[in-house]
């Protein structure tokens, strides 16, 4: 078994909402996705260079559940790495905060991803992202995400925080 997912020390909730929130309205302003691919509604938690918590909550009217497993809804594996990306891209940008004005943060790769149970409508998603280290504007972070306390997907996040693209 993990150790992430066998470690009787992992937060509870109450621990993970410890520090700042983050609204939608901060998020939007953070990171440049937008509906139908923004995918989390709130952070709480944040403490910055060190950690914070997406909160993803989970409906029957996501535009995916349209086409993956229907009849048999489950959230796409590939949009919880997603989650977990943006999670961890607000946590740069809000612990940069001015030094990031004008930037954006870039995921790099992935590692370890491994999913323990399906994520369905009605779930709420934690996803907690806690720096690993950083060497210069790279970010190397691990990422859990949670229903109900139950690990449901972790991952390796490595992101880079670069100069937004001009519009083309």
């Amino acid at each position: 078994m993990d150790s992430i997912a066998a470690n009787s020390n992992a937060p509870t909730p109450a621990e993970d909402a410890a520090g700042e929130t983050v609204d939608i309205t901060g998020i939007m302003q953070a990171i440049p996705h937008r509906y139908p691919f923004l995918l989390i509604d709130r952070v709480i938690g944040l403490v910055h260079d060190k950690t914070c918590v997406g909160v993803k909550n989970v409906t029957i009217n996501e535009p995916f559940f349209q086409g993956h497993f229907p009849n048999h809804p489950v959230m796409p594996g590939v949009l919880i790495i997603e989650s977990m990306a943006q999670t961890a891209a607000v946590l740069v940008v809000e612990t940069l905060g001015p030094d990031a004005r004008g930037k954006v943060v870039y995921f790099m790769s992935i590692e370890r991803a491994k999913f323990r149970r399906p994520v369905v409508p009605g779930d709420q998603l934690l996803v907690r992202c806690d720096k690993e280290r950083r060497r210069g504007n790279v970010w190397r972070i691990q990422a859990v995400a949670r229903v109900d306390g139950a690990v449901c997907a972790e991952a390796t996040v490595t992101a880079m925080l670069r100069d937004r693209a001009e519009p083309i």
